[in-house]
């Protein structure tokens, strides 16, 4: 079995502060932070990486979280990555909701307790943490499968070779059945 993959959070704000701040609540998790300061970056990384969750800025220039959120959701390979929004912005609820539409798991606003969000996101890392392990699991499964049909199919042959007699049959079985057990 492969070693496990280390959880990777997507960090997504405009002010290298909040990324700093953000990678210090993380910091003793499991995880690999990835900081990147707008949605367009945010989606370049999703195209070459596996993330576990994705903290995302709701209001930046530019692309804003809920434009960016639209786009992850959009792709079949990111539909399913859990979004946390992080906003400064506490006065409208209409922007909560419009988070929630976009895709998003949860809304928080700022000031949020750091220990809240470590607790959110450790449990979305063990989600991931385990999907990772079904999937080493689902292609054992599927090894194993592959190979009783294999033996299967050469018990089938030496089956055949033992019906059919003739001189050298017993012997030609025998050798299916060693080459297939090699």
């Amino acid at each position: 079995m492969s070693s496990p993959r280390t959880a990777k959070i997507l960090l997504v704000d405009d002010r290298m502060e909040n990324l700093v701040a953000l990678e210090a609540i993380l910091q003793g998790l499991p995880v690999e932070p990835v900081a990147v300061t707008s949605g367009e970056e945010a989606l370049k990384k999703l195209l070459v990486g596996d993330f576990a969750v994705i903290l995302l800025d709701a209001q930046m220039p530019g692309m804003d979280g809920f434009e960016t959120a639209a786009h992850i959701k959009q792709r079949e390979r990111t539909r399913h990555v859990p979004i946390i929004f992080l906003t400064a912005v506490d006065r409208d609820a209409h922007l909560a909701f419009r988070g929630y539409a976009a895709g998003a798991v949860d809304y928080i606003t700022k000031p949020f307790d750091p220990w809240v969000l470590r607790a959110k996101v450790s449990v979305f890392v063990e989600l991931w943490g385990r999907k990772e392990q079904l999937g080493v699991q689902a292609a054992t499964v599927r090894a194993v499968q592959a190979e009783n049909a294999r033996l299967r199919d050469a018990i089938e042959e030496a089956r055949s070779v033992l019906r059919g007699g003739g001189d050298g049959g017993v012997e030609k079985a025998v050798e299916l059945l060693t080459r297939a057990g090699e």
